[in-house]
């Protein structure tokens, strides 16, 4: 499986930027796709995950209503609306094996990873 981020770049606040993760490499219909972000020094936080068949879509709350995962063939997109300095931060896709009802997976229990995109936003 390998995971291919694009789509980062320089914005302004309230500005929008749409992320792509273009998967390929394997047969992805049982999988759950996600978005993380990580800044210097602190842990990778979730940010948005779904079911590559459709459905089980999670948010976090710091993008709730801002954000949109979706999925077009092999590319699963982040839109990110409303931008603000905070989330500033590099952006990684991440792919874990299986349909997961009832919440996002952890970080850990993603096996495949993005080589991740950085996204600033300036104030």
């Amino acid at each position: 499986v390998q995971l291919q981020a694009s789509g980062g770049g320089l914005v302004q606040a309230g500005g929008s930027l749409r992320l792509a993760c273009a998967a390929s490499g394997g047969s992805f219909i049982s999988y759950t796709m996600g978005w993380f972000r990580q800044t210097p020094g602190k842990e990778r936080e979730f940010v948005a995950s779904m079911a590559w068949s459709g459905g089980l879509i999670n948010y976090a709350d710091s993008v709730k209503g801002r954000c949109t995962i979706s999925r077009s063939r092999n590319t699963v997109f982040l839109q990110m609306n409303s931008l603000r300095p905070e989330d500033t931060a590099v952006y990684y896709c991440a792919a874990y094996p299986r349909r997961r009802v009832g919440g996002p997976p952890a970080a850990h229990e993603f096996t495949s990873w993005g080589q991740g995109t950085l996204v600033t936003v300036s104030s």
